[in-house]
């Protein structure tokens, strides 16, 4: 039949055939007479296309463009125009691939189209005027792109029926328009991440629907415009990073929605108001930064939900409040450098310390306190006593202790100093050679990228501390002293779209994303003759090797083991239920869990992570690590946050046997055998059993929420939120002598030893 002979729907589907998208494999091959029936595409009544999805099985990369659902495909080519062929699709998403090139113009004939996202596939040059032609759009995300350096195109602030509008890290240059008050269904605004400079516009209040308003990493100066706090359906206001000033008004008690606020380095003045502990919806108060005096609103402990609260670096006075014990849900608090005195205050209902038996407490996490020399704390000067006699050689503490102590201060300044974001966006605002890590957030690292060199002298072997399959990890010290990490893409790896888009990809959520398990991004490079990801430093490297490790395995006591799993729990039960949407990691291994000097443990490589689309099936490759992935993927290739509910109980059987538990979890299948089988002799034989009744309650409580993980059946894991309460689930004693507890009990739960506690701190 001849192109002219064909019906304009039978076009449409020859349209997808020459992109090389529509795989001849399927049920009915590429006859165009039965497009609705192929695998991934909806049609409307009239029989046109309206809607691609491809899994990721479909996905070939080297291919040219096609309209269609292409998230983290890992394609690579062209947006190349199809001349208007698709004329009646409503969805087009190809974010976190690589593709070559501009906009095509021609994406403005797509007239019926709703919602465009190209986010993150390195696209550049202009954005394209023809866009706001798009009057139906109403979601349009091309964030995380190399634009032209330039304003918003004034045209699409002609979309009036925009809902989401997502311009992050797109080079964006100059003040935001006034004319945004046309965007009156707009949902959520993202301007993250760019050079954006004047003030914020007071038609900002006009913007009645906003829920998600994100403008930090700019240059935006003056006062918060009285009109934002008209914004009542507000959500997460984020303005951090800024050249802000003023003080924060009575005004704000309008935001009664607010969950997230973040003012986070800026030059705000004046007292915290009292009104904010009217914003009972609020989990994180990110203050740090500023100027704030006066004293600690006590009121502010009535915010029951609330799991972050940072204070840190202003002029606050006075005591802490007594009360800041009561928020159990508290998971980060930063009250450093202020002029606070007075006694800290009991933090054992929080997350922040551990309390043992004899009032003893052990300092798990930074020292939230330092920098105000008027404070004094108990736990903090028990805990060190706690860690010295803990040593089993005191002759070498005494030999090494200057030496010791010396490490320990470089390694807490390092912590500190990566706590403290820095503005990502100054550019043309600081030396060539300050080896600042804030001039590597930009897609060129100009600043820092000699600083990087010759740290590391042009990623000489000797700075490397580890070699993976597409990338090795160096060691880099910078001129300021800070201590990074770099993860560096081989050369031949860098040429690979795959790779290049699994490095996009762990930039995407980990610049997005923020827990204290999470390790944190501190920048990255993507040219093409060096990519590399910058982060926190962490001094023990993989929990995989310090179990395998014989000296640092031994240093992983009970306590500490514990602890890391917990650590871990956290993080994922962030990732899964705090984030909208939520997002599956999907490698979960020792190999990606990460410590610190002190042992505490970070979540990482986010190469492979997902978002979960929740009105969809999430069909996809099966990717994780071999021995960790969980069975259903065999099968179903379905993703849910169940996946990695299973890898987190392989992760912590093998924390507590000290090696992978594969020839345990072969015997799942037949409970029968694990009658005779005690907990005692599957634990790390390398470390004494626990001798003390809190210890061995621990390990039986997490023992029992890993077999419980591990289950075959994905319906019957419980969600990581379960296993966050029930970690904080009060406990009673043993029934059995810990000897005697066999692993049938604990795969059947019959030693379940936790009363239902409603807190899960994330």
């Amino acid at each position: 039949m001849s192109t002219a002979d064909q019906s304009p729907l039978e076009s449409e589907a020859k349209a997808l055939v020459q992109s090389g998208r529509c795989s001849t494999s399927r049920p009915y091959g590429n006859d165009t007479s039965q497009r609705c029936k192929w695998h991934g595409i909806s049609c409307n009544a009239a029989g046109s296309i309206t809607k691609t999805i491809l899994s990721d099985a479909f996905c070939l990369s080297g291919r040219e463009w096609v309209v269609e659902y292409m998230s983290s495909c890992n394609s690579s080519g062209e947006l190349l125009p199809r001349r208007g062929s698709l004329t009646q699709l409503e969805v087009l998403d190809i974010s976190n691939n690589y593709i070559n090139g501009s906009i095509p113009p021609q994406l403005g004939r797509l007239e019926k189209l709703v919602s465009l996202n190209l986010s993150w596939t390195g696209l550049t040059g202009p954005i394209p005027p023809s866009l706001g032609t798009l009057t139906n759009l109403r979601h349009l995300q091309l964030s995380g792109n190399q634009f032209d350096a330039g304003p918003v195109p004034q045209i699409l602030w002609n979309l009036t029926a925009l809902v989401t509008l997502s311009l992050a890290q797109c080079g964006i240059v100059g003040p935001i328009s006034s004319a945004l008050a046309q965007l009156t269904n707009l949902q959520s605004l993202s301007l993250s991440g760019n050079q954006i400079n004047g003030s914020i516009p007071s038609e900002i209040g006009l913007l009645s629907n906003l829920v998600e308003l994100y403008l930090d990493n700019n240059m935006l100066v003056g006062s918060i415009p009285n009109s934002l706090y008209n914004l009542t359906n507000l959500k997460c206001l984020d303005l951090g990073y800024n050249e802000l000033e003023g003080s924060i008004p009575p005004d704000i008690e309008n935001l009664k929605n607010l969950s997230f606020l973040s003012l986070t380095d800026n030059s705000f003045t004046g007292h915290i108001p009292l009104v904010l502990c009217h914003l009972t919806k609020l989990k994180y108060i990110g203050l740090g930064l500023n100027q704030f005096s006066g004293s600690i609103p006590s009121c502010l402990c009535n915010l029951e939900g609330l799991i972050w609260l940072d204070l840190s670096q202003n002029r606050l006075t006075g005591s802490i409040p007594a009360q800041i014990g009561k928020l159990y849900r508290l998971s980060y608090l930063n009250l450093s450098f202020n002029q606070l005195s007075g006694s800290v205050p009991d933090l054992s209902s929080t997350n922040l310390y551990i309390y043992e038996a004899g009032g003893v407490c052990n300092k798990i996490y930074f020292d939230p306190f330092e920098g105000n020399e008027g404070l004094s704390s108990p736990c903090i000067t028990s805990s060190r006593t706690s860690r010295a006699n803990n040593s089993k050689i005191s002759h070498y503490i005494k030999i090494f202790l200057p030496f010791v102590i010396f490490s320990a201060f470089s390694i807490l300044s390092c912590l500190l100093f990566s706590r403290f974001k820095t503005k990502n966006n100054r550019v043309g605002e600081q030396p060539a050679k300050n080896g600042d890590l804030c001039s590597i957030w930009n897609y060129d690292g100009k600043i820092a990228y000699e600083d990087i060199i010759a740290a590391t002298e042009d990623f000489d072997f000797r700075y490397c501390i580890g070699v993976g399959t597409y990338g090795s990890v160096y060691r880099a010290e910078l001129p300021s002293g800070k201590v990074v990490a770099l993860k560096k893409l081989h050369r031949l790896e860098a040429e690979n779209p795959a790779f290049d888009n699994s490095f996009r990809n762990e930039i995407k959520f980990l610049t997005e994303i923020r827990h204290r398990n999470i390790v944190k991004l501190h920048g990255f490079c993507l040219h093409r003759r060096s990519m590399f990801l910058i982060y926190e430093y962490m001094e023990k490297g993989s929990l995989f090797y310090n179990l395998r490790d014989e000296v640092e395995a031994l240093e992983m006591d009970w306590t500490k083991r514990i602890e890391i799993i917990k650590g871990m729990a956290h993080a994922l039960c962030y990732l899964h239920h705090d984030c909208s949407p939520p997002i599956v990691h999907r490698d979960i291994s020792s190999n990606n869990v990460l410590l610190n000097s002190s042992f505490e443990p970070f979540v990482a490589d986010f190469g492979t992570a997902r978002i979960l689309d929740m009105d969809s099936s999430n069909h996809t490759l099966v990717v994780g690590t071999p021995g960790y992935i969980a069975p259903e993927l065999a099968y179903t290739m379905a993703v849910t946050e169940k996946c990695d509910v299973y890898s987190f109980g392989v992760v912590a059987l093998e924390t507590l046997m000290g090696k992978h538990p594969e020839e345990l979890l072969s015997l799942l299948s037949s409970p029968t055998s694990l009658v005779n089988m005690k907990l005692i002799d599957v634990l790390d034989s390398r470390l004494s059993p626990p001798t003390r009744q809190l210890v061995a309650r621990n390990l039986v409580h997490v023992a029992t929420l890993a077999f419980a993980c591990v289950n075959q059946q994905a319906k019957s894991r419980p969600t990581m939120k379960e296993v966050c309460k029930e970690f904080l689930s009060r406990q009673t004693s043993l029934s059995f002598p810990l000897r005697m507890i066999s692993l049938s009990q604990l795969v059947k739960q019959e030693m379940h030893i936790g009363e239902s506690s409603e807190i899960c701190p994330v």
